[in-house]
Order: C-alpha cells, then sequence, then structure tokens
C-alpha cells in the first residue's frame, strides 16, 4: 500500500473510531500541501463536520493524532483553519529517494496501450511561419512529449494547407508582378519569398476597390467585382480542374515554401511523424459530403451550395461546398479526419492543435463527423490556446505585420548573446560553443517563456524579459542545472561521486534537503496531470519551482565543506538528480539544458 492510501485508510478508520461515523475510503482525498505550510499530504476537514460534529481546527486534531499513531510514516501533523497537514517522517524520504535512484525509468510511465495523434503546425503555404506558429508548434510538440512521458503511443502530424484562395491569391501576384524572381534571385527563403506576393496581392486588390468605390459601386459589391479576386475565383476553379499550367506553378511555389518550412521547423526543434495535404484530403471531403446528402444529413441550396442544418444543436447552417463545387476548410478537415482513421485504426484519440479563434470551427467539425455516424468523433479534442502579442500589437499576414519565426527565433539568439556576455559567462568557450550556447539559451527562453502560460490564456511576449537569468525564465532553469552539473564534476575530480543507483545511506535530513526530495518525487504526479490537462505550463512550474528549491538549497546547505562524508556524498547525489530530473522536464518543453553556461 502506497503512503497516500495508507493515510487515506486510517482517516476512514479515525472517522469510524472516533466519531461512530462510515466514511468510505473514496471519500477521502488528499492534496498536496500549500508551500507555506510544513507537511506533504493535506486532508481539508470542513466538509466532514456533520460526521464529527465539531470544529474544523478539533477534527482536524482528533484525526491527525490518530493516524500520527496508526501510521509509522507519519511524523507529526498541523492544522491550519480546518486544513490537516501531515508531515512525513526523514526515512521515508530517504526511501523514496533511493526508489527514485533506482528507477532507470524515472519520468517515463508504463505503457498505457493508449495510441493519440496530436496535429500541430497546419501552416498555409501562401506565407512564412510567424510568432503565432511558434506557440503553436512549441505546445503542440510539448502535449505529444508529455503524453508519450505518460506511457502512450503517440503521433506527430500536420495538415499542410497547401490549396485554396489564399494559396491562388499568392500565386496570382507573383504571375503578375514577379517578373521571374525565385528564392534564388531575390537571396530569400522560399517563404518568404511567396508570402511577400501574398502582401502585394492585398495591396493591389485594395487599389482595385478603392476604384470601384471612387466609380460608384457599393464598398461590399466591389469587393466581390474586382478583378484580381474575380481571377483568384477562376484559378482555383482551374486548380481544381487540374489545369496544367496552374498547377505546375502551384507545384512550384509549394516546392520554395516547404524548403523554407523546413529550414525553420529544423531550428525550432520540432518533427513529424507523417504530414497530410489539404489537396490530397479536399476530395475525399467532397466525396464524404456527397454521401451525406445521400443520408439526408447534408441539403442542397438552389445555387447547387451544400449546407448542414445545425440550428436543433443550438448552432447555425454551415456551408460546405460553394455553388461552383469548390470546397471549404471544413470539406477538406472532413476528409483528413476520415484519413487519419483509416490510417491508424487503432488510434483511441486526435488532438487538434489550433489557435482559440477556431473553437466554433471545431466544434461543427466533430457534430458533423458525429452525424456522419463516425464513433471516433467523440473522441477528437480541440486544444484551444490563445493568441500571442508583441507591445508592438496586432499581427496581419494580408498587410504584412506578422512577426516572423526566422527573425524571432534570431532575435532571442542574439538577445541570449548579449546578456551572456555581459555576465561575462563564456570564459573558456570556443567560438562555435558560444554560438551554440547563445542558440540553446534563446530556443530554451522563447520555448519557456510560451509555455509556462496556460495554454487556453492570451499572452504578451517579450523578447528580452524572456532570455533573464534570474525569475520564472528559461535560463534560469538551464542555469540552475548547469549549477548542478558543476557540482557533479567537482564531485567527480576529487573522488566523491557516486551514480545515481547507489542511493544514500543518510539517517536524516535538513528542512530544504526534505522539500527537494519531496519535489521530485512527485514528478511523476504532475506529468499525469499535465497530460491530463494538455498543459505545458504544468511542467515548466515544476521546473521553476524545483530550480527556485535548489537553488535556496545551494545558498543554505553547505555541500564541499561538509566534514560528514555520507552526508557530503548524498548532497552530491541529490544534485545529480535534480539536475537529471530538470533535464527531462525541460526535453518535454522541447529545450536542452547546457552541462555549461
Amino acid at each position: 500500500m502506497n503512503i497516500k492510501a495508507e493515510i487515506a485508510a486510517s482517516i476512514a478508520s479515525a472517522f469510524k473510531e472516533l466519531f461512530d461515523a462510515e466514511l468510505g475510503q473514496e471519500a477521502i482525498v488528499l492534496q498536496p500541501t500549500r508551500k507555506d505550510f510544513a507537511g506533504s499530504h493535506t486532508f481539508v476537514c470542513f466538509p466532514f463536520l456533520k460526521q464529527s460534529k465539531k470544529g474544523p481546527e478539533q477534527t482536524g486534531a482528533a484525526l491527525g493524532e490518530f493516524v500520527k499513531n496508526e501510521v509509522e510514516a507519519v511524523a507529526n501533523y498541523n492544522v491550519v483553519k480546518g486544513f490537516l497537514n501531515f508531515e512525513l517522517s526523514d526515512a521515508v524520504w530517504i526511501e523514496q529517494f533511493n526508489a527514485t535512484c533506482a528507477n532507470s525509468n524515472f519520468g517515463q510511465l508504463p505503457v498505457s496501450g493508449k495510441e493519440i495523434m496530436v496535429e500541430y503546425s497546419s501552416p498555409n503555404t501562401n506565407k512564412p511561419l510567424h510568432l503565432g506558429h511558434l506557440r503553436n508548434n512549441f505546445l503542440g510538440y510539448s502535449v505529444a512529449e508529455i503524453l508519450k512521458a505518460n506511457g502512450h503511443k503517440v503521433s506527430k502530424v500536420q495538415i499542410i494547407n497547401d490549396r485554396g484562395v489564399h494559396i491562388c491569391k499568392s500565386m496570382l501576384a507573383w504571375q503578375k508582378f514577379g517578373a521571374g524572381q525565385t528564392p534564388a534571385s531575390s537571396g530569400k527563403k522560399g517563404d518568404k519569398l511567396v508570402g511577400d506576393y501574398y502582401v502585394k496581392f492585398d495591396q493591389e486588390y485594395k487599389k482595385e476597390i478603392e476604384q470601384l468605390v471612387a466609380d460608384g459601386v457599393d464598398p461590399e459589391q466591389a469587393k466581390k467585382e474586382a478583378p484580381l479576386i474575380q481571377e483568384v475565383q477562376t484559378m482555383l476553379k482551374l486548380w481544381e480542374d487540374r489545369d496544367e499550367a496552374v498547377v505546375s506553378l502551384w507545384k512550384k511555389m509549394n516546392g520554395w515554401v516547404y524548403e523554407g518550412f523546413d529550414a525553420t521547423y529544423k531550428r525550432m526543434g520540432v518533427d513529424f511523424d507523417k504530414l497530410y495535404y489539404e489537396s490530397d484530403t479536399y476530395l475525399l471531403g467532397k466525396d464524404e459530403v456527397s454521401k451525406g446528402i445521400d443520408k439526408g444529413v447534408f441539403f442542397k441550396k438552389e445555387d447547387g451550395s451544400v449546407w448542414v442544418d445545425l440550428t436543433g444543436d443550438g448552432l447555425d447552417e454551415k456551408l460546405l461546398l460553394r455553388g461552383d463545387g469548390t470546397s471549404l476548410y471544413m470539406t477538406q478537415d472532413i476528409g483528413t479526419a476520415i484519413l487519419r482513421f483509416r490510417d491508424c485504426p487503432a488510434l483511441s484519440q486526435q488532438i487538434y492543435t489550433v489557435g482559440n479563434e477556431q473553437e466554433y470551427h471545431f466544434k461543427v467539425l466533430f457534430l458533423i463527423l458525429d452525424k456522419l455516424g463516425f464513433e471516433w468523433a467523440k473522441e477528437c479534442y480541440h486544444l484551444s490556446y490563445g493568441m500571442v502579442d508583441l507591445p508592438s500589437g496586432k499581427m496581419k499576414s494580408r498587410e504584412g505585420t506578422v512577426v516572423d519565426a526566422d527573425d524571432l527565433m534570431q532575435e532571442v539568439h542574439e538577445a541570449a548573446k548579449e546578456r551572456t556576455e555581459e555576465l561575462g559567462k563564456i570564459d573558456g568557450f570556443s567560438e562555435q560553443e558560444a554560438n551554440d550556447l547563445y542558440e540553446t539559451i534563446g530556443l530554451a527562453a522563447l520555448k519557456y517563456y510560451l509555455l509556462k502560460v496556460d495554454p487556453r490564456k492570451r499572452m504578451m511576449f517579450d523578447p528580452n524579459e524572456s532570455v533573464e537569468l534570474h525569475g520564472n525564465t528559461g535560463p534560469f532553469i538551464q542555469y540552475v542545472h548547469a549549477r548542478t552539473s558543476a557540482v557533479v564534476r567537482k564531485a567527480t575530480e576529487l573522488g566523491l561521486f557516486e551514480s545515481i543507483e547507489s542511493g544514500t545511506g543518510v539517517a536524516d535530513l535538513q528542512p530544504i534537503e526534505q522539500a527537494l526530495i519531496q519535489q521530485i518525487v512527485g514528478y511523476e504526479d504532475k506529468l499525469k496531470e499535465a497530460a491530463k490537462e494538455y498543459s505545458p505550463a504544468i511542467i515548466a512550474q515544476f521546473s521553476y519551482e524545483l530550480a527556485k528549491e535548489y537553488n535556496k538549497f545551494y545558498s543554505e546547505v553547505s555541500i564541499f565543506n561538509e566534514p560528514d562524508q555520507e552526508k557530503l556524498k548524498f548532497r552530491v547525489l541529490l544534485s545529480a538528480v535534480v539536475g537529471k530530473t530538470l533535464k527531462k522536464s525541460m526535453a518535454l518543453l522541447g529545450a536542452n539544458c547546457p552541462d555549461r553556461m
């Protein structure tokens, strides 16, 4: 029986013996004790005063005394306004620490048999990746890694939105205004070059609208009658009809974009197990829409467009196919979802990492799939996240005001370089080693800053604040890890370091040592919580709290001036385990921890 279950069972016995009240063990919930109170496990007495017929503090004191006398692991207890906090003995924490040291799979939970697919990134091939894509990629990648650590089989995928009106806009603009420009001739990454022509289309389109309005055309009508938008609609229809020239142009420009994306993903440190393309899946979606008409799930309007009526579900009517037969994103997403479950028959769940502005879209998608008779529709989940703002304001792709992902990664690299050189932290580093360190610090700063906030919240990103070596930042945690590595290096040089698997034979602990062990052994519970909530922020907060606690330990407790050799070795070993745990937890966020900083 584990300690938590043992305490819960004792509390149940206490209610029976002290208060003559039958209380099922399942009703007894133990929470982690708050940081400002002594203890590790807390029982909240308030809901059970009816059974005890006593005040909250009297109830807590009676239960605490009973459990202390019955459960050997409990060394003491305290009651704070009805919160009963149990303090475990040093022997228990030492035993748990040694078990952690001996567990070569610590931080990797047993295989669950559950297969999960996580979609993230999913860019359009008409523009480069931007700041929003960074949060998306880091969030999707991290959730996938957290799910893996929970024992699930995980596939990381993306759907590349490689067709449609937006893609045709950049194609048409290049065709009209590009004069044969290529990535090679322009010296630009392919995704950036194509993005320039997406912006160019918007600029020229607005000029046409302004001219039509000046000629007396209604502004809304002018948007539809502008020659450029009509040419785009024609190009999209030609693409769907597989016109050779249009398809050739599409392949060429998308090829430029893919080369650019690959370079950006490599620097981000994210990867994918499988790629899906909208150009492959939209036809499957159209087929399913046709089947849905036959089943009476969808209906046609007079102009030939196809719709689904969701008013009975509290929503509205949703367009699935335009009157000219062309597809929409919803059509493509229907086809993609079906294809994925066909590719992976054992799939338990499909997770879509997409911004919260698309919440309605996914609510409709999952409802449509359910109406089409797919049981697995209930296992689809939208991992919704808030937008990222910068002090400069909101970003707009078509106006060219987005914050480019490559530029931002370079900016944090430069900020990390400046801050590290100011602090004189690169003595003994070669030029290449120093440059690699700046990149490692910069990317960890960026990833940690974007992931430490609950995914559902909108956030403000400050590049300069992200690279600080103090406070709740990635570089602070990296620095603490480097400190633990320095302790292990020095101990190794002195011949004092024993392997982590050896554990320790110390008999008593300082309060700060007990607090550190308590945090370490709670890591796997945080892993489970992060997976349940789909929240890397839980892992980020764990990493920060552990790093803070170690810094306190490092300043309060002597390591190498300790005369007791057993305690000295234990503190080195504790440092090593903290470092190992920080490295594991930060890796789940996609961040590396260097041994030297």
